[in-house]
């Protein structure tokens, strides 16, 4: 049986640009030599501890010890308030019958608060959710995917993966998965469709109400197969 899995963070809940305002907030105070806007948009995707650990290596200025929470519960208050769905995924994941997981470069406490905010948990139906503390290496690494094939007993050829970012649509591909590459949130910068493409992505899309038919797309062959 094929399975569905999205990510989370701009794929199913429109919080990248809520946590990037966030951090560049923060690192303005601890990180004053480095224009945090810019670098930030080149670490779409990547865990919170390992954008610390790659700006703090830009600069002269060391982060206090305990940044990594700091950031973390920062974003989390902010996202509890303010954090939207995506327009059209609660319906694409209603319309679209296939088992569904989530696979995410957060820590499960925040996604987890992310579905339940958003109302996304009840719909997803109990669907298992995969994150960064699960592996020692996570996006662009393919572990973590590779680990959620392994536990869902999924073949990689039968997993279609929804991702934004570059490190994660890296990840999947990697992993042996289709990638379905999506630019509709409120952070993506321009050009995003084409790394997307270049990090693998089979196909990308801007608004989930495409999701659907290409999802069917996809599937056309192994039905006929």
């Amino acid at each position: 049986m094929e399975t569905l899995i999205f990510d989370c963070d701009g794929v199913l809940v429109d919080s990248e640009a809520i946590a990037e305002a966030t951090l560049v907030a923060l690192l303005g105070e601890w990180l004053p030599d480095l224009d945090a806007d810019t670098v930030l948009s080149q670490a779409l995707g990547m865990t919170t501890a390992n954008i610390l650990r790659h700006l703090e290596e830009l600069s002269a200025h060391r982060l206090p010890d305990d940044a990594t929470e700091r950031v973390d519960e920062t974003i989390e208050a902010r996202l509890a308030e303010e954090l939207r769905a995506m327009p059209g995924v609660a319906a694409a994941i209603d319309a679209i019958d296939l088992p569904k997981a989530v696979v995410s470069n957060s820590r499960r406490q925040r996604v987890l608060a992310s579905l339940a905010t958003t109302g996304l948990d009840s719909r997803l139906g109990g669907a298992p959710i995969f994150t960064a503390e699960q592996v020692a290496r996570p996006k662009p690494d393919p572990a973590l995917y590779r680990l959620a094939a392994e536990t869902l007993g999924v073949a990689p050829a039968r997993c279609l993966v929804v991702e934004d970012s570059v490190s994660g649509a890296t990840a999947a591909h990697a992993a042996g998965m289709t990638v379905i590459g999506f630019t509709g949130a409120s952070h993506v910068q321009p050009g995003q469709a084409e790394r997307l493409a270049a990090a693998g992505a089979w196909r990308v899309i801007d608004d989930m109400r495409d999701l659907t038919s290409l999802v069917a797309a996809w599937r056309a062959p192994r039905r006929h197969g």
